[in-house]
């Protein structure tokens, strides 16, 4: 008796190549977190070197890019 392709079973190399899958994408949801808040972080120090009237041209204050700077580069 022939098994059609929806009947058939999965090969243990099946198991492993899925699960090699969904860790290379959990790995790559992890990778571009973690980009992603470097980018702030990377952000908030040109911010922080900007002077007074690059600030203004952008609509902040020295006060305000105070306080933005120093939030948590990770958890903000």
């Amino acid at each position: 008796m022939a098994l059609e392709l929806s009947e058939r079973l999965e090969t243990p190399r099946d198991i492993v190549r899925s699960k090699f899958r969904a860790t290379a994408r959990w790995g790559r949801r992890l990778l571009a977190a973690v980009d992603y808040r470097l980018e702030k972080r990377r952000s908030r120090r040109i911010l922080c070197d900007l002077t007074d009237d690059e600030l203004r041209d952008v609509g902040l204050t020295r006060a305000q890019a105070r306080v933005e700077t120093a939030k948590s580069w990770f958890w903000s």
